[in-house]
């Protein structure tokens, strides 16, 4: 009983977490580029998607001293908004604080990638954790390694129905040997896709692939249920096989985080496998967390009555078949 009581505990707190938006996978940073001209005149490109054809209500601040020089061109297309204008910096970019301004600035999560003129280049991440970041005359070896990786720990631990998905795989699981190879098969599954799709040898419509995630959840309730009544199926007695199937498609929507930042050839690697690795590590987070607050409840005596088994699971079947519904309503209203 203490389980089922733990599990529907930690389930209403992910959904209540941000079950209010019907965004919850799509962690997407906009992208704010620096592109060095002359020694004090850059290019800029800033790219915000777009959520149910609106772009995010926030912009970049620039320097006191910066003045646009040219027209700014705007353009929406695939669901993402640009503008690009050049910008002149008396003394250049180098020691300048960056940040956003704008009704949800303190939401705000922006990659910001500057180009020198030798073409060294440098990334930094502003976030509600990091609202602002500086300009770095020589940035650390390691500096966009770092960025990426934390970039892949907040895609992870933001996206609720990744972490949703996680907890139903969880829940059907009753051994540790079983939860192991489960997680193993997920993260090796949607390693996969989110390289294919981040190297752009695939790629899958956001959309479809939000309702599709958002399937996968639903699709674990009724697995739930036959837990709870002692039946088996398939995905009770390979979950591995389950977890990997849908990994596939997961992986896609990591790769959302990163596919469309346009990066070259040769960042990639390390701008894949950093964010890779911090996703990897972001779900480890959340796992043990998971396994170390169930065995805390475990020493909780408490009764409870009995129609309380039965809330985890058709909280998470209840969450995928309301995410279903508003990921398909989106996809077809953007269809007209």
């Amino acid at each position: 009983m203490m389980r089922c009581v733990f599990w529907l505990f930690f389930t209403l707190l992910l959904a209540l977490a941000t079950s209010a938006t019907a965004r919850a996978h799509e962690i997407r940073p906009a992208y704010l580029e620096f592109r060095q001209t002359a020694p004090d005149t850059y290019a800029v490109l800033w790219k915000v998607p777009l959520f149910n054809n609106v772009p995010n209500s926030f912009s970049p601040l620039l320097p006191p001293q910066a003045k646009i020089t040219s027209d700014i061109s705007r353009e929406t297309t695939n669901g993402t908004y640009y503008e690009r204008y050049n910008l002149t910096i008396p003394g250049g970019l180098t020691g300048q604080t960056l940040t956003v301004t704008g009704p949800t600035a303190a939401l705000a999560d922006v990659l910001v990638r500057i180009v020198g003129a030798d073409g060294g280049i440098q990334y930094l991440h502003i976030n509600p954790a990091t609202p602002t970041a500086v300009v770095e005359a020589a940035p650390g070896r390691w500096s966009a390694a770092e960025t990426f990786f934390r970039l892949g720990i907040e895609h992870i631990l933001m996206g609720v129905d990744h972490l949703l998905f996680v907890l139903g795989l969880m829940f059907i699981v009753r051994d540790r040997w079983m939860l192991l190879k489960t997680i193993t098969a997920f993260t090796l599954a949607h390693s996969i896709t989110l390289a294919v799709a981040t190297l752009g040898y695939a790629s899958a419509p956001l959309p479809p692939l939000n309702a599709c995630i958002a399937l996968s959840i639903l699709f674990l309730g009724p697995e739930m249920v036959r837990v709870q009544r002692g039946e088996t199926s398939l995905t009770i007695q390979r979950p591995w096989l389950v977890a990997f199937a849908f990994g596939l498609l997961h992986g896609f929507g990591f790769a959302s985080g990163l596919a469309n930042l346009g990066l070259s050839r040769g960042e990639i690697p390390l701008a894949l496998v950093s964010f890779n690795v911090g996703v990897e590590a972001g779900q480890l987070f959340f796992v043990v967390i998971i396994l170390l607050l169930e065995r805390a409840f475990r020493v909780l005596l408490m009764q409870w009555p009995r129609w309380v088994e039965s809330l985890p699971s058709y909280t998470v079947g209840s969450l995928g078949a309301y995410w279903t519904i508003q990921r398909v309503w989106v996809m077809v209203s953007a269809l007209r």
